[in-house]
């Protein structure tokens, strides 16, 4: 019973709308009415400017962190990269925001944030790499992912690299029509400051 409740809040905290939130607060607009329409932090930071879309990539991170550690702060036993999990499909469909969320980046690499901070650390900068080489964030999202899955391929921990891969799949599901319009080059770049 108590892993169940642990489940369902960890779902309930990746629910938490960060780029509604901080849309309405910040500017007092949806950002899904603006942008690509999602509650990510790539819209957030397109929609809203760099500081609110700095909270809100802050505030989805954060997410998965704290849903990862539930297992240990409360102490139910269950794997904390499940609890994660849960925050993650929170953030991608958050009953708070009509099912209709984010793309999963953010909220995962919370996940790992917790879980294996190393991991975080090299994904953040391999991340920047890859936005820095091909100046699309969905790109370097996705192949952050297979970096991620590549590292585990090297860490005897069989629950983390299934996480991983099925955290990758997800992400790079989400990510369909970034993938067509990157095709057909009609994808929006970044720009550098």
């Amino acid at each position: 019973m108590l892993i169940a409740l642990l489940i369902i809040l960890a779902y309930l905290i990746g629910s938490i709308p960060s780029g509604l939130v901080v849309g309405k607060l910040a500017k007092g607009i949806d950002i899904r009415e603006h942008g690509s329409g999602n509650l990510g932090a790539t819209n957030a930071f397109r929609t809203l400017g760099v500081k609110a879309g700095s909270i809100v990539i802050a505030a989805d991170i954060l997410k998965g962190t704290l849903a990862a550690a539930l297992p240990y702060l409360l102490h139910i036993p269950i794997h904390p990269l499940l609890a994660g999990v849960a925050a993650v499909i929170g953030h991608v469909f958050p009953v708070f925001a009509k099912f209709k969320g984010g793309k999963a980046v953010a909220t995962s690499a919370g996940v790992l944030l917790f879980y294996a901070p190393l991991l975080f650390v090299t994904m953040v900068a391999v991340f920047f790499i890859f936005l820095y080489l091909t100046k699309f964030v969905s790109l370097s999202s996705m192949l952050t992912g297979i970096y991620t899955i590549i590292y585990c391929l090297f860490v005897k921990d069989p629950y983390l690299l299934i996480v991983v891969t099925l955290l990758t799949a997800f992400v790079i599901y989400r990510h369909r029509a970034n993938i067509k319009r990157i095709i057909n080059k009609t994808e929006p770049k970044i720009k550098w400051f």
